[in-house]
């Protein structure tokens, strides 16, 4: 690597795509982030909403001496349906106007979530990928990293040098993969050639069961972890193990493992046909542990301790709505004392709790307009609080960073007491913050239910422990129950869906 200062262009796409929600807007982006341009960089050193790779990535780069940014256009949504076509393609221009503009650089690191599509476009990553390729050469430095939960392709792993995913679920180690990136990028601008191994295998697991602190998933990504080496120890730089989004419903769907090797592709491929060997024979303890409604409903009544209940298939984390009232009206119906649920997504009734005012009793119509899991439940409720819903992460996945709720109100619904944070924007309960600026002291305030699927446990496990959480089984678009979807484009035959499921190893592997 010459002495001078690399130049690095920075660029993101985050968006999760589940197939059968509704597409994710231009608006759906605006409201969490979109920048473009030079500001990200004061963004990225700062405390902004910009995933949290970004920042990292600056920080490393920042410590390990000096370099230029060249930052180009970083966006993100909640989990939805796939990018608008306007979405996507302006997303694009974007990257390849700014591209072309800051040429020549050093290197290129793309902050993706990895789990993304389009509308009519399935290999967004892929798509991306190839498009950097060719706008830079084969001679500049790509490197990616990726969510856990993304679809890798082989068209990805071809135009990258260097794929780095996420080793926590929850997510709690972005910034530190960043950083690997970083590393990663300076150790091929000193000459260091990376190849990669790719395996993708049948295997399309519920996300309940994809905990990275036990499990058959934390085996998997415990054994790339152990594969993975300094530079001076060996040639594996990194093992992603990625889980894969099946609500994604694409060809591409499936764990995989992408193996970055300092030059040696024998090894690559050793490592990569290790753990995904490992992994299939594994197969069978991807079995979700959940309780259905009504045995939520009774552990509360019966507990002597706050239980939590997440309400998994209705995880806005995952592309649901998390607007259904099964939960909301098995507890309020059942009169189960001390209970807390949130978030409620219903835009219309913070809007009109807002024009009521805190203090008034009113009918509040959950679902005024009724959907296929969204059902429509009316209850006498009392308005305690209004927010704007801005706010700070403290703990878990949102740690560190601004979120934004919409407009809230927090409903205490009079017949059970059950209190009800209700919010304008898709988020996920993963945050207590989100609890605690509408007045709640979760130590004291009982039973938490969360729409939520696995992220809430870091931001919730000061409160608790896993012997005190039950994942609940009810309808809704991110059910751990795969036989519930009626999926289209899903590669078939595939585990656990299909029992017949059988994996055909890479033409490769003969060799290794």
């Amino acid at each position: 690597m010459s002495s001078k200062a690399p130049k690095v262009a920075i660029l993101g796409f985050h968006l999760e795509s589940n197939a059968f929600s509704p597409l994710s807007v231009e608006e759906d982006f605006r409201a969490q982030c979109w920048e473009e341009g030079d500001g990200i960089s004061e963004l990225a050193r700062g405390v902004s909403r910009l995933p949290s790779e970004v920042s990292g990535f600056y920080a490393r780069m920042d410590e390990i001496g000096e370099w230029t940014p060249a930052p180009l256009i970083v966006i993100g949504a909640p989990p939805g349906g796939p990018a608008s076509t306007d979405v996507w393609t302006a997303f694009l221009d974007a990257v390849q106007a700014r591209l072309q503009a800051a040429m020549p650089v050093d290197a290129v690191y793309v902050a993706n979530h990895g789990a993304s599509s389009a509308d009519g476009v399935d290999d967004t990553e892929g798509v991306l990928a190839r498009r950097l390729r060719e706008l830079v050469g084969p001679g500049v430095p790509i490197v990616a990293t990726h969510d856990l939960h993304c679809n890798v392709s082989q068209d990805t792993v071809d135009a990258l040098d260097g794929l780095i995913a996420y080793r926590t679920n929850p997510h709690v180690d972005q910034r530190e993969r960043a950083a690997d990136a970083a590393d990663m990028i300076h150790e091929i601008l000193a000459g260091t050639r990376m190849v990669t191994a790719y395996v993708r295998l049948p295997l399309t697991p519920p996300s309940v069961t994809l905990s990275t602190a036990s499990g058959p998933y934390a085996d998997m990504v415990a054994m790339g972890a152990r594969l993975t080496q300094p530079a001076d120890e060996g040639p594996i730089a990194h093992v992603a193990v990625c889980a894969g989004f099946v609500f994604s419903d694409l060809p591409k769907c499936g764990v995989t493992v992408t193996v970055t090797a300092r030059g040696d592709l024998q090894a690559a491929r050793r490592a990569a046909l290790q753990v995904a060997r490992a992994g299939w024979a594994d197969r069978a303890r991807y079995v979700a542990n959940t309780i259905s409604v009504e045995r939520a409903v009774e552990l509360a009544r019966n507990a002597s301790q706050a239980l939590l209940f997440a309400d998994v298939a209705d995880n806005p984390g995952g592309g649901g709505r998390g607007n259904t009232s099964w939960l909301l009206q098995a507890f309020d119906e059942a009169r189960v004392p001390h209970v807390v649920l949130g978030v409620f997504v219903d835009p219309a009734l913070a809007a009109e709790a807002a024009l009521l005012g805190v203090g008034a009793e009113f009918d509040a119509v959950f679902n005024r307009q009724e959907s296929e899991y969204s059902r429509r439940y009316t209850a006498r409720a009392r308005i305690l609080k209004l927010t704007d819903g801005e706010g700070m992460g403290r703990r878990g996945i949102m740690r560190g960073r601004k979120f934004s709720l919409g407009q809230t109100c927090l409903l205490q619904l009079v017949d059970s007491g059950m209190q009800v944070v209700v919010g304008s924007l898709r988020r996920q309960l993963a945050e207590p913050a989100i609890l605690e600026m509408h007045g709640i002291d979760i130590a004291t305030a009982g039973h938490v239910i969360v729409k939520s699927r696995g992220h809430y446990r870091a931001g919730f496990d000061e409160f608790f422990p896993n012997d005190r959480i039950h994942d609940v089984d009810s309808p809704g678009l991110t059910t751990p129950n795969l036989k519930q979807i009626a999926f289209k484009r899903l590669p078939r035959p595939v585990w656990p869906l299909d029992s017949d499921a059988a994996w055909r190893e890479p033409d490769w592997a003969a060799d290794v």
